[in-house]
Parts: structure tokens; sequence; C-alpha cells
């Protein structure tokens, strides 16, 4: 990226905090779906129960909640306000996964259940790569250097549509046939909030 081009973007974004600092004593609450959210470009809309327009979720307001990317057909509670540009979400209150077809199994799951799950800790660990195109990626838990496998139907399950490198998680983990495997994906503020 050019430096005119950075200085545009940095531009664009002290615009919309601006304006959405100034706006916020006129936040209301809302409740939706999210529409579609792409970690790369930085935005994707919500649709709001209650009809209207798509709502704007900027990356920035996720990462606030603790995230960076989250799953298509997800409920989301949010804090909006209205600006030039449209009703943009100020705040999220809550985000939950959107509802498990029990009816599809991904390659890995090697039969485990969320039941299964009752009593696995969630453990903090750090994306070591993860690839949305290829469905997969791997993490480790700190201080072991076993890879976790990741498959992105268990981060649609968990609420997340995709890892970045490096980025902190918190993951239950699971012995599959073909070796450890996160069976629930959580973001790093989740993972601090169960210690």
């Amino acid at each position: 990226m050019t430096m005119n081009r950075q200085q545009a973007a940095l531009g664009c974004a002290l615009r919309l905090v601006k304006e959405m600092l100034e706006n916020t004593s006129d936040a209301r609450s809302m409740r939706g779906l999210v529409k579609w959210f792409d970690p790369s470009k930085g935005f994707g809309f919500v649709v709001a129960d209650d009809g209207g327009p798509d709502i704007l979720l900027h990356a920035n307001v996720l990462r606030n909640f603790g995230q960076s990317s989250v799953a298509d057909g997800s409920a989301i509670e949010l804090s909006v306000i209205d600006t030039e540009r449209g009703i943009q979400a100020a705040e999220i209150i809550t985000i939950t996964p959107p509802e498990m077809d029990l009816d599809h199994k991904t390659p890995h799951d090697d039969g485990f259940e969320d039941a299964d799950l009752t009593g696995v800790a969630l453990e903090p660990a750090r994306v070591k790569w993860f690839d949305k195109s290829k469905g997969f990626g791997f993490a480790n838990v700190f201080g072991v250097s076993d890879d976790i496998f990741i498959h992105v139907e268990v981060l649609r399950r968990s609420g997340l549509a995709d890892l970045q490198y490096g980025e902190a998680i918190g993951v239950r983990v699971v012995d599959g046939k073909r070796g450890r495997m996160a069976a629930q994906v959580a973001s790093w503020e989740v993972a601090l909030k169960e210690e």
C-alpha cells in the first residue's frame, strides 16, 4: 500500500471515529443477524430484526468486542448510531453463533459432539496459520509444541469466520483420530473471562 493510500485510509478511519464519537449520545440498541463480514475489507453488514437498511459493522467495532471476525448468520445485539452514510454499529453487546446443523459433519469431526466438551477447559493458544479458502489451519496452545487442527466449520459454529496469523484465541481441544483438534474456538477476551 502506498503512503498516499495509507494516509487516505487513516483519514477515512479518523473521520469515521469522529463521527461515531459525536453521535454516541444518540446511540440505540438493535438486534439482528450478520449478513456478511469480510476481515480483509475491514467491514460487513448486519440485517436488523426490525427491518430497515443494513447496518455497517466496521472491523474496529468488532475488534473492540475482542474478535477479528464474525460468522455470517450470527445473531448480534448492537448499539447503533445514525450517520451521514447510514446506520453504523458503535458497539457490540453480544454475539451468538449461528444455529448448528446437526446433520452436517466436518471431515475431521471424528464423531465428537458439543456435549463431550463438558469439563474441557478453554486453553489459551496462538494461531500458527489459517487459510479460509482451504477451510482449515493450525494453532498452538501456549507452552505446548503440538499443532492443533482448526476446521473452518468449527470456527463457524463458534461464531467466527476467519483467524489471523498470530491471533490469540481460546480453544477447547479434543483428541481425534488424526491428532489434537479444536472442538470450539473463542476470542481471547472470552478465554480470559473463563480463567
